[in-house]
C-alpha cells in the first residue's frame, strides 16, 4: 500500500511539471491583451445583433396617390447626416409585419362625430390587416388607457373598437402619444413596420408630457405617425385648435406620416383608405450606419429614388443614436 501511494505521488508531480512546462512555452500576452474569460465564450446559438442597424419604413406613391409596389433595393438611396449609406436589406412593399397602434380621443372636444370615426376605423382595420400583424388600441381623455396590447387577433381588435364610448372629460394627448410609442418600442420585434394612427384634434389640457416629449418618443420607437383631426374648418377658430393641429402636423412630418383634417363624417373612409394605401406601399429599408457612436444625438435621414423624381417618397427624417 505504501509503494502504491508513493507511485501515485510521483505520477501527480510529473503531471504538474509537464503542465508548468507547457504554460512556460506559451507566448506572453502583449500589452493591452487579456486572458480569455469564461464570459467571452459564446454558445454557437448566440446571435450578436449590431446596435447600429437602422430601419427606415418608406412609403412610395405616384402623383395621383397610387401605391408603387414594384421598386427594387437599388432604386433607393439613403443618406445619414449627408453621408451616403449602403442599404443592406429591403422588405418589399407591404410584406414586412405591421405593428399598429390606434389611439382614440374620447374627450369632450371630439365626441360629436365619434360613432362615424369608430365605424370608419373598423372598416380600415379590416382592409389593412394581414396575417402576422399586431394591433394596440389606446383610448384617452384625462389619461391614456391601454385597451388592447399587441394583439394578433383581428376579431379581438374589432370587438374592442365597438366597446369605445366618448366622454366629456379633459384631454391628455401628449401623454397618450408617449405611452403608445413606448409600447411599440418595447413590443415590436426587429424588422417590423411601426405605425401610429391617432383620431384627435391634438388639443391637450391635462398631460404632464409636452410636444417635445411626444416627438422624441415617436422618433425613438421608429414609428410613422398619422393623425385624423375631426375638427374640420373649426380648427381655425382659436389659437388652441390651431396649436393642436400644428402639433399633429409636426409629429407626422418628422416621422414620414400625414396629418389629415376631416371636414365631414363622409370623408373618413377616404382618409383611412389613403392611409391604408401608404401602408400597403411601405417598404422597409435597413442599413448599418457608418457612424458607430451611440451618443444619443439625432441623425438626419434622407431617402430618395434618384431615377424616379416623379414619385412621392415619405420616410422619417431621422432617429436618435441610442442603445436599442
Amino acid at each position: 500500500m505504501t509503494d502504491l501511494r508513493s507511485w501515485n505521488a510521483v505520477w501527480v508531480c510529473g503531471l504538474v511539471l509537464l503542465a508548468a512546462a507547457a504554460f512556460r512555452s506559451l507566448p506572453a500576452l502583449k500589452t493591452g491583451e487579456r486572458a480569455l474569460a469564461a464570459s467571452d465564450v459564446q454558445s454557437p446559438n448566440t446571435i450578436r445583433v449590431s446596435t447600429n442597424l437602422v430601419m427606415v419604413p418608406v412609403s412610395v406613391t405616384d402623383r395621383a396617390g397610387r401605391a408603387i409596389t414594384n421598386l427594387r433595393m437599388e432604386d433607393f438611396q439613403v443618406s445619414e447626416d449627408g453621408n451616403s449609406e449602403r442599404i443592406s436589406f429591403m422588405a418589399e412593399a407591404g410584406q414586412s409585419p405591421l405593428q399598429l397602434a390606434l389611439l382614440f380621443d374620447l374627450s369632450g372636444s371630439v365626441n360629436n362625430r365619434f360613432e362615424f370615426e369608430q365605424q370608419a376605423a373598423t372598416r380600415f382595420l379590416q382592409k389593412v390587416w394581414k396575417s402576422g400583424d399586431a394591433v394596440t388600441i389606446i383610448s384617452f381623455s384625462e389619461e391614456p388607457h391601454v385597451r388592447l396590447r399587441n394583439s394578433t387577433s383581428l376579431a379581438e381588435a374589432l370587438q374592442d373598437l365597438l366597446k369605445l364610448e366618448p366622454t366629456e372629460s379633459a384631454t391628455a394627448f401628449y401623454d397618450s402619444v408617449v405611452m403608445s410609442a413606448r409600447l411599440l418600442r418595447e413590443s415590436a420585434p426587429p424588422e417590423t413596420r411601426r405605425s401610429e394612427i391617432v383620431l384627435s384634434d391634438g388639443e391637450d389640457n391635462r398631460s404632464e408630457s409636452t410636444i417635445v416629449d411626444a416627438l422624441r418618443e415617436v422618433q425613438r420607437s421608429d414609428t410613422i405617425f398619422y393623425s385624423i383631426n375631426p375638427g374640420g374648418s373649426s380648427i381655425r377658430l382659436n389659437e388652441i385648435s390651431l396649436k393642436g393641429q400644428q402639433d399633429l402636423v409636426s409629429l407626422a412630418n418628422e416621422t414620414g406620416g400625414t396629418a389629415f383634417v376631416s371636414d365631414h363624417a363622409s370623408d373618413l373612409d377616404e382618409i383611412f383608405a389613403r392611409i391604408a394605401t401608404e401602408l400597403r406601399a411601405q417598404y422597409l429599408c435597413s442599413y448599418y450606419s457608418s457612424n458607430p457612436l451611440l451618443d444619443g444625438k439625432f441623425r438626419h435621414i434622407v431617402v430618395s429614388i434618384p431615377k424616379r423624381p416623379d414619385l412621392r417618397v415619405r420616410a422619417r427624417q431621422g432617429y436618435y443614436a441610442i442603445q436599442k
